[in-house]
């Protein structure tokens, strides 16, 4: 349960940087933490959010990743590595929306699934944070074929609007063959998938030879039953799990690389942020409950000074 408290401010170490925070990010991620389902573990006392906006006391607007959470609140301490300066005309949920979700989407595309131009994509909570980004840049990258999928006729006309090719039902009985059929009959290459359960079941039996999926995360809270070693070589099938944390371990700075040709898409038109709303920090489990109904669309801020 979450509780607004009064705490006291951080401090910075070697390395680190405090952050005045404008704006928190809120992802499906921090659900799993307040719950203590994540990939890492949490322990009380616990302050959620990894993602913040905000000023440094040198006055650079910077948006920040916060190693093991502490987004929610006033101040946060982010280490220098990851606190990255904000361009001007760049609003503070564009800033937001890239610092997780965009990169996220950047990663899956280029590195976990490595998209070449012509390939059909199916994009699964495509009107959600990542699947929102997903889209738009899987259609700047050359995708053939934008497959969403979406819960509701908003969010299907929302994944148009952003790109997509076709918008089909999330809810779907048979999405093997409601993919196969958006694809015009034919099996497609590439699904970003993060809901687990039977939707990544028959999202795998969906695919071409040498199609890939790229496995983010679980909503369902349902793990794939189906995917094994024979149904990976049937159809020489490649399933490929991502989780942001493991970006920062690669040579190079890669993070760096996908903030930048973010900004750059942002600063061209060619990829925006949709704003899913504005929750006060008081009203944090209300976004919470928002997310895990599904009901949202875009990203989700929470304002400090609410």
């Amino acid at each position: 349960m979450l509780n607004l408290v009064e705490l006291p401010d951080p401090e910075p170490g070697d390395g680190q940087v405090l952050v005045e925070i404008d704006r928190v990010g809120v992802n499906y991620a921090d659900t799993h933490q307040a719950e203590n389902s994540y990939l890492s573990p949490s322990s009380l006392p616990l302050v959620p959010g990894g993602e913040v906006v905000g000023r440094t006391p040198d006055g650079r607007r910077v948006v920040a990743l916060l190693n093991g959470g502490g987004g929610y609140a006033e101040r946060a301490v982010a280490d220098l590595p990851v606190a990255v300066d904000v361009p001007d005309g760049v609003d503070d949920t564009t800033a937001l929306s890239f610092i997780v979700q965009g990169s996220t989407a950047w990663l899956l595309l280029r590195r976990s699934t490595h998209l070449e131009a012509g390939e059909s994509v199916v994009v699964h909570a495509a009107a959600g944070g990542v699947g929102s980004i997903a889209v738009q840049l899987a259609k700047a990258w050359g995708a053939g074929r934008v497959i969403a999928t979406a819960s509701s006729a908003e969010k299907r006309a929302l994944a148009l609007e952003l790109g997509a090719d076709v918008a089909i039902d999330s809810r779907a009985e048979d999405m093997k063959g409601a993919l196969i059929e958006a694809n015009g009959g034919k099996r497609v290459d590439i699904v970003l998938d993060m809901t687990g359960g039977t939707v990544t079941d028959q999202s795998v039996a969906s695919l071409a030879p040498f199609g890939r999926l790229g496995f983010y995360g679980m909503a369902s809270r349902e793990l794939p039953q189906a995917i094994g070693p024979g149904s990976l070589l049937a159809h020489s099938t490649t399933v490929a799990g991502m989780w942001l944390p493991h970006v920062f371990s690669l040579p190079g700075n890669v993070f760096s690389q996908a903030m930048g040709e973010l900004f750059e898409l942002a600063a061209a038109g060619t990829v925006r942020a949709v704003d899913g709303g504005v929750y006060g920090l008081s009203e944090a489990r209300a976004a919470h409950e928002a997310l895990r109904s599904r009901g949202t669309t875009g990203k989700l801020t929470l304002d400090p000074s609410r």
